[in-house]
């Protein structure tokens, strides 16, 4: 399926592993011309090199901290114009509820909500203008189903849902849409290195870790496995063409199934 990306342009934040680094090289694939953004020009040299070796359109990156006003800034000097914009930088940590600081609740809400905020705010009024645009926030399955062990994440999961429904809003009768995309556990290097953080035994074998993940920390999964950082990838590719063009403001599961219910 031509999924008719061919020349859109493309901001994926986060973009140097991991599920962001598949969301550009899916948009790539497809024809997007993507930017990424990372904190460090060494990772974002290798992120582009790696993506360019797929032999989609070449990417194109941005060293700043979205996390901050000035490096949003910096980004937005850099690429004034989009056609779509992929919120996907996020951290997490896992951390009991009486130990998570102020300044930890302060953080990952810079890092995993204002981030998306004010790049929304600086790109939503030209999309609304040029009546074509899409603005996906990557979400967590944790935004629903909060785990005991990471409060503070699931709240800014939670706040991207609420944001990009409000936003979503404003888009009425236009071309533009705006939606959420909720992965569940997907694999990377740092989920295999949290995964190890949390197993009885850090130096079994990684299937063994994931197996005993799933049994003990996220039973109700149906696929019962991690999920494949391309699968998000090609999913939010999909939603951020013109071929999905009706779904707007919607919040979308990609979480094996874990959230146990049917809305």
């Amino acid at each position: 399926m031509d999924l008719e990306l061919t020349d859109k342009i493309a901001l994926v934040t986060g973009g140097t592993g991991g599920i962001g680094l598949e969301i550009a090289r899916s948009l790539s694939l497809e024809g997007a011309a993507v930017t990424i953004t990372g904190r460090s020009q060494q990772k974002l040299d290798d992120a582009i090199a790696d993506i360019n070796a797929s032999g989609g359109k070449p990417v194109a990156g941005v060293v700043a901290d979205v996390a901050t006003a000035e490096g949003a800034a910096a980004v937005t000097a850099a690429l004034p114009t989009i056609d779509i914009l992929i919120n996907n930088l996020g951290i997490y940590e896992s951390k009991p509820f009486g130990d998570i600081s102020d300044a930890d609740w302060t953080n990952i809400f810079d890092v995993n909500v204002l981030s998306g905020v004010r790049l929304s705010r600086a790109y939503l009024p030209a999309m609304l203008e040029r009546n074509w645009g899409r603005i996906i926030f990557i979400s967590s399955e944790s935004g629903l189903a909060v785990p005991q062990d990471m409060i503070h994440y699931g709240m800014t999961k939670t706040a991207q849902l609420a944001i990009a429904r409000g936003l979503s809003q404003l888009t009425r009768g236009t071309n533009v849409t705006v939606n959420s995309v909720l992965p569940g556990p997907t694999r990377s290097d740092g989920v295999v290195e949290f995964l190890r953080s949390q197993a009885a035994d850090p130096a079994a074998p990684i299937d063994q870790i994931e197996a005993e993940f799933f049994r003990d920390a996220r039973p109700s999964s149906i696929i019962q496995r991690m999920i494949e950082a391309k699968e998000i990838g090609d999913m939010v590719a999909y939603i951020a063409s013109p071929r999905a063009s009706a779904t707007n403001g919607a919040s979308i599961r990609a979480e094996g199934g874990l959230v146990n219910t049917i809305a």
